[in-house]
């Protein structure tokens, strides 16, 4: 590794002085400017770099952030992901990412290796799975600005960021309405989880605003379950006990577009064809939801602008900490917009 004092011996200059000039130190602005091209220039011939470790020791500050991710495999996380690098990238921060498995004791062990390298925000993804492993206390008392994406909170000291799921899965239904449908069947998601409620609320303000009856033997649930992909396998079997039922339905509503795929599985296995015999809708817009076959009619959640929305939210954190101010803690609930692709149709 390259040090200051082999810059200062090609350069002729005392480690003082290209110390100054490499670290742009207060004393820096006596310093020719002549001077100061002739360490660049030698310390780019060398290809020196700065340890950044030493600085960050310095100056106290470690230009990271924690990114903490309940369970990689879960499709929801990708994009979301993708809008946090690239918002921290643009801010100069370094992302540091771990994956906790839907684990307490992991959260914790690296939350507190997180703090242990003084990063100095964090943004939390915690994705449907999250059912109940409350981190909430342990995130209060790291004191650094934090955000929690995909959990509604009201607290004072965790911002959080969350998509409308009333407004979402109203405007579903409303879409299927619109397209004739009557009969429709609907999975919903766990009993447990956050998201169920708000949906299944904005389901039922849709049917009251138009009339329509929720056939009761129509409507199944998710179990719980803390495997991303098991969604599908559910929405396969419970699509299956519907269709057992031998009550006809001619759309079908999922949870999420995991389910909304194992329907689709379910219903082809059973000789129906959708659109044609039967629409299906999910929610989510995972990356899959464009190309599977038939492409799923969806509604969006902008993950992609939710993580940049994150990063937005903790580097204003982090400049109040540094000009100590109070840091002051935000929620917001963001639209979604309705994907409509090749699972729905309209009655003829």
């Amino acid at each position: 590794m390259v040090t200051i004092r082999d810059v200062a011996k090609e350069s002729g200059f005392s480690s003082t002085t290209v110390s100054i000039v490499l670290n742009d130190a207060p004393l820096a602005r006596y310093i020719p400017s002549a001077t100061k091209k002739k360490i660049e220039r030698a310390a780019k011939r060398l290809g020196y770099r700065p340890n950044l470790f030493a600085r960050s020791l310095r100056s106290k500050r470690s230009h990271t952030v924690g990114v903490m991710v309940f369970d990689m495999t879960d499709p929801y996380c990708t994009l979301v992901l993708r809008g946090i690098e690239n918002s921290l990238y643009q801010s100069s921060y370094l992302p540091i990412l771990t994956d906790v498995h839907n684990e307490r004791a992991r959260f914790e062990r690296y939350l507190e290796m997180l703090l242990d390298r003084r990063v100095e925000a964090l943004i939390v993804l915690a994705n449907w799975l999250f059912v109940d492993i409350d981190v909430l206390a342990d995130l209060e008392k790291s004191s650094i600005p934090t955000v929690m994406i995909g959990r509604e909170l009201k607290t004072d000291t965790v911002s959080s960021i969350i998509v409308d799921n009333e407004l979402g899965a109203y405007s579903a239904l409303e879409h299927l309405y619109s397209l004739g449908h009557r009969r429709i069947a609907f999975i919903r998601g766990p009993k447990t989880l956050a998201d169920s409620a708000p949906r299944w609320k904005g389901i039922r303000a849709l049917a009251k605003a138009k009339g329509l009856d929720l056939d009761p033997n129509l409507i199944v649930d998710l179990p719980e379950s803390r495997d991303p992909m098991s969604s599908f396998e559910a929405g396969f079997k419970l699509t299956e006990d519907l269709l057992k039922q031998k009550r006809p339905f001619t759309a079908l509503l999922a949870f999420d577009d995991m389910t909304a795929f194992g329907a689709v599985r379910a219903l082809a296995r059973a000789g129906l064809r959708v659109p044609d015999q039967c629409s299906v809708m999910g929610f989510d817009d995972v990356a899959a939801s464009s190309l599977y076959t038939p492409a799923l009619t969806t509604v969006r959640q902008p993950m992609e602008a939710m993580g940049a929305m994150a990063v937005s939210i903790v580097v204003d954190g982090i400049n109040a900490v540094q000009e100590k101010r109070e840091v002051v803690a935000v929620h917001r609930k963001v639209a979604p917009e309705l994907a409509v692709r090749e699972s729905t149709r309209g009655l003829l």
